[in-house]
């Protein structure tokens, strides 16, 4: 990437290259998710072991999640990178070294707090209508990746240090090396310890996931991080004030899969493997198109916040959002679409069955409908985070919780069936994220538009218009190759459906003039004659 001056806002151009960067991280990342998930289905299948780690693994992702995770990050960066942007690197460091301190502190005491706990937590919260054996194993395993939560906070801080720093390769690669200790416990551990194998391959990804990271740390000029607890440290409350909303806004998710988990217990054998397995791939792919450009953009629209261009965010923000609905519309439909042949190539083997595909691929087209919306959620919830608005995010964001409850108690009695596996009540449950999510992305923009005047509803929604236009051409395309080639094997069905899909897409995006399908073949020619 071209070099940018630390602290400074990134142009398009340049912006376009660190997404692409992370782009490629993650799809490195999402390819080695997918052999995880892979490797893990063909050794457990749908069933009770695996809805137990599934389960247990709630837990630590939630103390990650409230501790530091994309809290630390959203209100880590704009603070920190304010003292890099006046070269005070003697205040950036102290921030540093206060923040990772306190992250570490935190997450040692609530891990030992749930430890003790965690029993009462998993018969009574978390999956309450699961047999005793299936409580007590996730309890044990919930134990064992206690130790993760200490691991990612660090690795947190780590990954927002270099992000405000414009460096977005090693951040980016970082999930990708958790994936290698999951399937290192999978491949490794688990013929000889079992579940409990899996559990201690999460313990090796965190590992993983923060030394891979250590190498671009250290190159940093002026660096210096030593453990300091000084509350007058400037920044600290401000990253502590800003934090806080934005726990309660994650909080707020995580209670979702804690509903998830709980409602799925008292369901079919593997209801939460599958309805997790799907979550897992369509999240694969918002990462590549949602989270890769949100967290590019993020450090330059707090910049262009903090010198007061109001135009030039505006015109930023509307052009990332653009950007991941391009991609996301027609990756959404084509999961529906797909859902079938994608997880029958990726899964069916070993300990995996018909069955298990059939109710992967049901909850899978449900979520599929969502992508859009969790892509968009990516770009308008950092807009809120770079004008240090985080306590908007968080209302809309608790309001979207009841509403998703809501709709889960709703859709689980209406939708699925409690006998059919592979029409499992627990689709309920990916359709009504995918509605809420889209009702909270729409809410978010209407609310950001009125914030900034100069953001154009009726323009943003001409463009997506076309885009659905375009992407139904190419859902019915789709739709007509599976019907006249259903006699050819399952790869072949789904290779030439991904080409045959992206074809007509980009073809009708042209005819359109939708002006991204012009935009990304000029930004990749111009990266290639780099």
């Amino acid at each position: 990437m071209t070099p940018n001056p630390v602290g400074k806002a990134l142009s398009s151009s340049q912006l376009a290259q660190a997404a692409s960067t992370i782009v490629l991280g993650l799809m490195a990342s999402g390819a080695l998710g997918l052999i995880r998930q892979m490797v893990i289905a063909s050794a457990f299948g749908a069933g009770r072991q695996l809805d137990a780690f599934n389960a247990a693994l709630r837990v630590p992702e939630t103390l990650f999640v409230l501790v530091a995770g994309g809290a630390l990050g959203s209100a880590f960066i704009p603070v920190f990178s304010s003292f890099l942007a006046k070269s005070d690197y003697g205040g950036a460091w102290k921030l540093a070294s206060t923040v990772l301190t306190l992250v570490v502190l935190a997450a040692i005491l609530v891990s030992a707090v749930m430890f003790i706990f965690a029993g009462e937590v998993v018969d009574y919260i978390l999956i309450p209508d699961a047999p005793q054996s299936s409580q007590n194993l996730t309890t044990e395993l919930m134990r064992i990746m206690l130790i993760t939560v200490v691991i990612f906070g660090t690795s947190g801080l780590i990954m927002g240090i270099l992000n405000a720093h414009q460096h977005f390769l090693t951040p980016a690669l970082a999930p990708s090396m958790y994936n290698l200790g999951l399937i290192f416990g999978a491949l490794l551990l688990a013929p000889s310890m079992g579940i409990h194998g899996l559990a201690w391959g999460a313990v090796v990804g965190a590992i993983f996931h923060a030394g891979v990271q250590l190498p671009a740390l250290r190159k940093l000029e002026h660096l210096h991080i030593v453990p300091l607890v000084d509350w007058r440290v400037p920044g600290v409350m401000e990253v502590l004030l800003l934090m806080g909303p934005r726990v309660l806004g994650l909080g707020v998710v995580q209670v979702n899969f804690w509903v998830n988990a709980a409602l799925t217990s008292g369901m079919m054998a593997g209801s939460l493997t599958a309805l997790q397995t799907a979550f897992t791939l369509m999240f694969t792919i918002l990462g590549i198109i949602g989270q890769s450009i949100g967290t590019a953009v993020f450090p330059t629209l707090s910049r262009l916040h903090s010198e007061g261009d109001e135009q030039a965010f505006a015109r930023t923000l509307t052009g990332a959002l653009a950007s991941v609905l391009f991609l996301s519309i027609p990756a959404g439909l084509g999961l529906v679409v797909l859902s079938d042949p994608i997880v029958t190539v990726l899964f069916e083997r070993g300990e995996w069955t018909a069955t298990d595909t059939a109710g992967t691929a049901w909850a899978l087209a449900l979520f599929g409908i969502g992508l859009a919306g969790h892509a968009a959620l990516e770009i308008l919830a950092r807009a809120f985070y770079a004008l240090h608005d985080t306590w908007t995010p968080v209302k809309i964001g608790g309001a979207t919780m009841i509403l998703n409850i809501t709709l889960s108690l709703i859709f689980i009695r209406v939708l699925g069936s409690d006998t059919d596996f592979a029409r499992g009540a627990f689709g309920g449950l990916a359709l009504s994220m995918s509605v809420a999510t889209a009702i909270e992305s729409t809410a978010l923009w209407l609310l950001l538009q009125r914030r900034l005047p100069v953001l154009k509803t009726y323009r943003l929604a001409n463009r997506t218009l076309r885009m659905t236009a375009a992407a139904l051409g190419m859902a019915a395309v789709t739709v007509g190759w599976l019907l006249l080639a259903d006699h050819l094997p399952t790869l072949v069905l789904l290779v030439v459906g991904i080409g045959l899909g992206g074809a007509s897409f980009w073809g009708m995006a042209l005819l359109l003039k939708i002006e991204e399908a012009r935009a990304v073949p000029r930004m990749v020619l111009a990266r290639v004659r780099r």
